[in-house]
C-alpha cells in the first residue's frame, strides 16, 4: 500500500506557518524557547509519523540552536502559509545571499542547483539550509550540512539517481540527499553504497528493504521492530 500523502495534501518536509501558537498539541509542556513569539514567526515542518487523528499533522518544531528541536501535532487547517521544498530550490536559484555566501553548505547549493535543474527529477531544499531560507532566521553555522529531498517515484529513476550521487562529490560541505518514493524515504548515499538494500523512513516507521520501489510488508515492519537477541 502506498504511503500516505499527508494531512491536507502536507508532504514531509513541507514548511507549515501556523495560525497560532495554540494551533500546536504537544505530549507534555511546550519546550521554553517555543514561545508564543517565535512560533508567530517561525514555521513547522511536516515530520513523518503514523496519522492517529486525521485532522491533526505531525510536525516538528526547531528553535535557533542545533539542540531546540520538538515534536507536536497541529490541527490541519491551521496553516496561514505553506512551503514546499522545490519552491525553496527555486527560490534558492536567484537568491543573493546564496550566491555570495561564504558559508559551504549555501556554496554548494549554488553549485549543484543548475546542474540539478537538469536532470529529471524534482528536487528540494530541507533541513537547516531550507529553514533559514524560508524564514530568513539566521540558524545555520560554517559546518551546517546542505540536505536535499529529490523525488524518485519510479525505479526507473534509478540513473538519474546515480547521476546526483556523482554531482555530490568533492563538495567542501557535506549534503545529505534524501530520495523520497511513493512508499517512503532513504538516502541516497547509502543506497548507492549497498548497491539496493536501504533503511526505509515510512509513516509507520524505518523498515529495511531490498526495494525502496516496493511496499514493505507486515511482518519486515514486525522483523524491524523485533528486539535483538541478548
Amino acid at each position: 500500500m502506498k504511503a500516505p500523502a499527508g494531512v491536507a495534501g502536507y508532504r514531509p518536509h513541507d514548511l507549515l506557518w501556523p495560525l497560532a501558537a495554540s494551533s500546536l498539541v504537544f505530549s507534555g509542556p511546550p519546550p521554553p524557547w517555543a514561545t508564543p513569539d517565535w512560533l508567530a514567526v517561525a514555521p513547522v515542518v511536516v515530520r513523518r509519523a503514523t496519522l492517529a487523528d486525521p485532522a491533526q499533522v505531525p510536525v516538528g518544531l526547531r528553535g535557533a540552536t542545533r539542540s531546540e528541536r520538538c515534536a507536536a501535532w497541529m490541527a490541519a487547517g491551521h496553516a496561514v502559509r505553506v512551503l514546499k521544498p522545490e519552491e525553496i530550490a527555486r527560490s534558492a536559484a536567484g537568491s543573493a545571499r546564496v550566491r555570495e555566501s561564504p558559508l559551504a553548505c549555501l556554496q554548494a547549493l549554488a553549485r549543484l542547483g543548475p546542474a540539478f535543474d537538469a536532470l529529471p527529477l524534482a528536487w528540494g531544499v530541507t533541513g537547516g539550509v531550507g529553514f533559514s531560507l524560508a524564514s530568513g532566521f539566521d540558524v545555520l553555522r560554517p559546518d551546517s550540512d546542505l540536505d536535499l529531498i529529490l523525488r524518485a517515484p519510479l525505479a526507473a529513476d534509478a540513473d538519474a539517481l546515480r547521476a546526483v550521487a556523482q554531482l555530490l562529490r568533492d563538495l567542501e560541505a557535506r549534503v545529505d540527499a534524501q530520495v523520497e518514493t511513493p512508499f517512503g524515504a532513504f538516502a541516497l548515499q547509502e543506497w548507492v553504497r549497498t548497491g539496493g538494500p536501504v533503511l526505509l523512513k515510512t509513516h509507520r516507521g524505518p523498515v529495511l528493504t531490498d526495494n525502496a520501489w516496493s511496499s514493505p510488508d507486515s511482518a519486515s515492519f514486525d522483523a524491524a521492530c523485533r528486539p535483538m537477541p541478548a
